[in-house]
């Protein structure tokens, strides 16, 4: 970070993850269960988001600016890109709205986003780099938050604390009136660090789980085919996740890294059956890793460092395989995700970065972004696992919420792993739900491993 007022600038192109020009979207649904007046007030809400983006989130009220090789945020002490609100009243009942909520309507409920490409024609692009909308009803018996951010400046990690600081101040303003006395739960510092010192070129790693596609082309690589993509819930009950937990110790991997496994597997073997031509194809499985503290830094770090841990087989050999032995495949893709493979992810992106960048100033192609979601693999298993984050614990002050809905990405492969409201990752006191999305033909529950979990209805 550089200071030259009245501007302080913060690079955000030591992300390993900064080419990710995308806007991610979650819905909040709050219930007014004591129909109480004043729920959810809108001027409070407002007060408390600007005094936090201003007082503790800069970056969150400036601006993007392309330069030469590096994508800056930059805040001006004058002038605020404070985060745009907007709202609605709907004449519905609870149930209709939280269907809504539940089947993920970002039309009537998240804020229209405009592009999130950062171009260097601009020296400030307006890409705001949060946006919230609010849905009152008629009936006061709930009120729904739609928040939309771009994930150049925050991945997962850094947005769920965001949420954490605004609701906690929020709440503390509902309850007290001022901030005199007041500090936020998570302070966040900014700017990933140079990483450049953990390049070794003795060693070389492949990436296949990054993909250069036009933005332009994105939604269509990821509907690719003719057959519609749908989402399917699975719920691993309590007693499964202590199974799970206990078969993970005894074979010396995560509890995350077995799960994955018998997802893996159980697509891999259903898609076999469906199909034995399919055996010789390529099989990715890909997982968001946090980078932070791999290379010793602070979780409160608001960046995007996110990586991605990747491993390819055949579709075949996944589906011969225990699912013990998939465990320790995961366990390595994962454990790869040191320094140095973090380093030569960023060089990688970053070579790509400027050859986009050239190819750009000579009118060879359009704008480019990176994409894991659509890669070409015949069978994919890109998984998301947000267990651990605080999401049912964003209190305005108005209690917590009813459901929290993860991001929808109807591509073919993607796998959210997500908790439900009274889980705790520590003790898996509470059932954990996994969203699944592949084409409408399969029934997941055909296979053997998948079928031990309940289906959930998505409303």
């Amino acid at each position: 970070m550089t200071t030259d007022a009245p501007e302080t600038r913060f690079t955000i192109s030591n992300n390993p993850s900064y080419l990710y020009q995308a806007y991610f979207s979650y819905i909040l649904e709050y219930k007014n269960g004591t129909q109480a007046d004043g729920f959810f007030d809108l001027e409070l809400l407002k007060k408390s988001l600007n005094i936090l983006v201003r007082k503790y989130y800069k970056p969150v009220a400036g601006w993007f600016q392309a330069r030469n090789n590096s994508i800056d945020v930059v805040y001006y002490s004058d002038k605020f890109n404070d985060p745009p609100v907007t709202t609605q009243t709907l004449d519905i009942d609870y149930e209709t709205v939280s269907r809504h909520v539940h089947n993920c309507n970002v039309e009537l409920l998240v804020p229209a986003a405009p592009s999130a490409v950062i171009t260097f024609e601009n020296p400030d692009p307006d890409i705001p780099m949060i946006m919230i909308k609010v849905t009152y009803l008629e009936s006061n018996e709930a009120m729904v938050l739609g928040v939309t951010y771009h994930h150049s400046l925050m991945d997962g990690t850094a947005f769920w604390m965001f949420m954490a600081n605004w609701s906690a101040l929020c709440k503390h303003l509902h309850e007290h009136g001022d901030i005199a006395e007041f500090d936020i739960p998570h302070p966040p510092t900014f700017e990933f660090p140079d990483i450049s010192h953990f390049y070794n070129p003795s060693k070389t790693f492949e990436h296949p789980e990054y993909i250069l596609i036009d933005p332009n082309q994105f939604l269509k690589r990821l509907h690719h085919g003719p057959e519609k993509i749908v989402e399917t819930i699975l719920e691993v009950s309590v007693e499964q996740q202590h199974t799970l937990r206990q078969q993970a110790r005894d074979i010396g991997v995560s509890f995350t890294e077995l799960l994955c496994a018998v997802l893996w597997k159980g697509v891999n073997s259903l898609r076999l059956q469906l199909n034995p031509e399919v055996g010789s194809k390529s099989s990715l499985y890909t997982c968001t890793v946090n980078s932070r503290t791999r290379v010793g830094v602070s979780n409160n770090l608001c960046a995007s460092p996110v990586t991605i841990a990747s491993r390819e087989q055949t579709v075949a050999e996944i589906a011969a395989l225990e699912v013990c032995d998939i465990a320790q495949l995961v366990h390595e893709a994962i454990g790869k995700c040191t320094g140095e493979y973090l380093s030569s992810s960023y060089r990688y992106l970053h070579q790509q970065f400027k050859q986009e960048q050239d190819d750009t100033c000579n009118g060879r192609v359009g704008k480019k972004v990176m994409c894991v979601f659509a890669n070409s693999a015949p069978v994919k298993c890109v998984i998301a696992t947000s267990r651990t984050f605080p999401i049912y614990s964003t209190d305005f002050g108005f209690g917590t919420p009813e459901y929290v809905r993860p991001p929808y990405w109807p591509y073919d492969g993607s796998i959210r792993i997500w908790p439900t409201p009274l889980y705790d990752a520590r003790f898996s006191n509470a059932p954990l739900h996994i969203y699944v999305c592949q084409p409408e033909h399969i029934d997941l529950l055909q296979s053997p491993l998948l079928a031990q979990f309940t289906k959930r209805n998505i409303d």
